[in-house]
């Protein structure tokens, strides 16, 4: 545990150096990476953004070149060797935007020539890409008598930056592809290699033979390697918690897992060292640059949103991210909007994983952005009628704004919009109003389109809905579900009052036609 004095906190700053000699928190991550470097050689870690990537690597930097002072009191101290050194080559595409080969091609050459200064190589003739990296690489272990460690950070920033224009994304895909080739007949003369980002693309189309590349994106014993977990919250971190509410930080920022329900989750670091500098609680990460084309890609493909926190995939789906191929939840999965909630292998060596949010930040802010391409125009609008209502527990006017909400949905967007073919529609504006207010929501059926029970938990009251389509049952039905299924009675042990609610939806008049309210009064 460190000692209780406020320490300064480490907002965007990825050089570890900085860290451990300017009297920053440090999260001590040296004991993953004493496991890294001692079992196997190449390896590869997909993270969201902003998950400390960059600073695992230059740690990692700065232990291979044998900076022993600055890990003083780390795990790893006493467990390395000290005399050895070895010659880094450290490659990023984290800044800015490339979009053109030569641009591509231009920062590589730019990053190969400041690494040959670094190690004080000279290049004798002028060669391509592929053979520039190459000679560095042969030269480096030939001139400090060690093998070479390589370091790329953000290896497939330039593809996403462009993953919108396919023709263009290849174009770069083969760009990096050129770069990333050379490791594969270089292996004499490298001892480590890690390559991070955000997306896993297929071996096959950025790695040309690479196979011994080992994916350690979803090792149970790596699962912490970024971000923090409530232990370093509670010990590291200690001194800033006083006048915070412990639990509302784990509800909102916690909850990412690279592994099944056994596997320890993890806090984004850029939310927590915000929440504690600004002591206010917001969706820093989600503000700080989430991707439109992710909302555009969702709207394309008219996704249910009910379903988004009950997600269940494959491996193969859970992976696959390519130029021409991006699987929903493989997208969702890797950028950090859903995370893995449970893992189950029915059968050997055959897994199935549930996705979900991870935490409250993301469901809310991620459902938010989702609203306008539900066809919801006003939503911080509409988002204040609706929390005024709820917080006056006034189901009248509830019915009522929900009824003008659909109603203001534009008619052009149902012939727009791909997913107003969906019976879901319905339930996926009324669970994403919900959520994107930041209220304790739980979906219990999000696997049939068309039908989704939920239950919202606000301000001393329990709502439940049920949802059924008019068309496909008789009206009435869907408040004499509640009562039949015996929802309520789980939460009858709260004390609260509980209002049962039967939401039923025609289709053919795009509206809420019943809207039937009986409430429980609290025990």
């Amino acid at each position: 545990m460190q000692d209780a004095h406020r320490r300064k906190l480490p907002i965007g700053i990825q050089t570890f150096s900085d860290i451990r000699e300017g009297d920053y928190y440090y999260v001590d991550k040296t004991p993953h990476i004493e496991r890294l470097v001692n079992q196997n050689k190449y390896y590869f870690l997909s993270r969201p953004r902003r998950f400390g990537k960059s600073l695992l690597l230059d740690t990692l930097r700065c232990l291979f070149e044998g900076r022993q002072a600055l890990f003083e009191g780390l795990y790893i101290h006493d467990r390395w060797d000290w005399q050895q050194r070895y010659p880094v080559i450290r490659i990023s595409f984290a800044d800015g935007v490339m979009q053109s080969r030569d641009a591509l091609d231009e920062r590589i050459r730019d990053q190969l020539r400041v690494q040959r200064e670094r190690l004080g190589i000279v290049q004798h003739h002028k060669t391509d890409i592929p053979g520039e990296f190459s000679t560095l690489i042969r030269s480096a272990h030939q001139q400090y008598g060690q093998r070479v460690v390589v370091l790329i950070d953000e290896y497939d920033k330039p593809i996403l930056d462009n993953i919108l224009e396919p023709e263009r994304a290849r174009e770069l895909r083969e760009g990096l592809k050129n770069l990333y080739s050379v490791l594969k007949d270089a292996d004499p003369h490298l001892h480590f290699v890690l390559l991070t980002g955000v997306s896993k693309f297929s071996k096959v189309s950025l790695f040309s033979g690479l196979n011994n590349l080992n994916d350690i994106t979803l090792d149970a014993h790596l699962s912490t390697i970024c971000g923090y977990t409530d232990e370093d919250i509670d010990t590291v971190f200690a001194p800033e918690l006083p006048g915070l509410d412990r639990e509302a930080i784990r509800q909102w920022y916690n909850g990412y897992r690279w592994g099944g329900r056994e596997v320890v989750s993890v806090y984004n670091p850029f939310d927590v060292l915000l929440l504690f500098q600004k002591r206010e609680f917001a969706p820093y990460w989600f503000e700080s640059a989430t991707p439109t084309f992710l909302v555009d890609i969702l709207k394309q493909r008219g996704v249910f949103t009910p379903s988004l926190d009950h997600w269940e995939t494959e491996y193969e789906l859970l992976s696959q991210f390519d130029v021409d191929q991006i699987s929903t939840e493989g997208l969702l999965f890797q950028t950090g909007y859903l995370t893995i909630q449970q893992v189950e292998e029915p059968l050997l060596g055959y897994r199935q994983y549930t996705l979900g949010f991870p935490n409250r930040e993301v469901e809310t802010s991620l459902n938010h952005a989702l609203l306008p391409s539900l066809g919801v125009e006003n939503a911080p609008r509409e988002r204040r009628t609706l929390f005024r209502h709820l917080s006056q527990h006034d189901l009248v006017g509830l019915e009522a704004h929900l009824k003008a909400l659909y109603a203001g949905l534009p008619h052009d967007w149902y012939r727009n919009n791909p997913i107003a073919r969906y019976e879901g529609h319905y339930a996926s504006v009324f669970y994403s109003h919900f959520a994107a207010l930041g209220l304790e929501v739980t979906v219990e059926d999000a696997s049939h389109h068309g039908k989704v029970d939920m239950s919202v938990n606000f301000g001393g009251h329990i709502y439940l809905f049920e949802f059924k389509v008019v068309e496909q049952l008789p009206e009435g039905q869907a408040l004499a579900q509640i009562k039949q299924k015996g929802y309520a009675d789980k939460y009858r042990a709260s004390g609260k009052p509980i209002h049962l609610i039967g939401v039923e939806f025609s289709s053919a008049k795009r509206q809420i036609v019943a809207f039937d309210v009986e409430t429980l009064d609290a025990m």
